[in-house]
């Protein structure tokens, strides 16, 4: 039976595309706000312009990256280990 409302994966996804918005916003507001900015580097490697369509990037990017990385991690490990008896030894 499909599971309907705001519930498990539902809730997790959607409260985490809130926040890469508001990091995204956060830094929209940041350059809009803020004089003489230094351009911004995504993982030191990507630099981003220092204009407001470049931070808001900045800052969503960096929150997907930051909140995703753990997220996927914690995905991969209730899918494969899900049995206590399956980590221990058989004796």
């Amino acid at each position: 039976m499909p599971q309907r409302g705001f519930r498990g994966r539902r809730f997790v996804l959607g409260l985490y595309l809130a926040l890469v918005s508001v990091g995204g916003a956060a830094g929209y507001l940041t350059a809009t706000f803020v004089d003489n900015l230094k351009p911004p580097a995504y993982l030191f490697l990507v630099e981003f312009p220092p204009t407001q369509l470049g931070f808001a990037a900045y800052g969503a990017l960096t929150l997907a990256t930051v909140l995703g990385v753990p997220l996927l991690l914690v995905v991969y490990v209730s899918q494969s280990i899900d049995d206590p008896d399956s980590v221990s030894p058989k004796n």
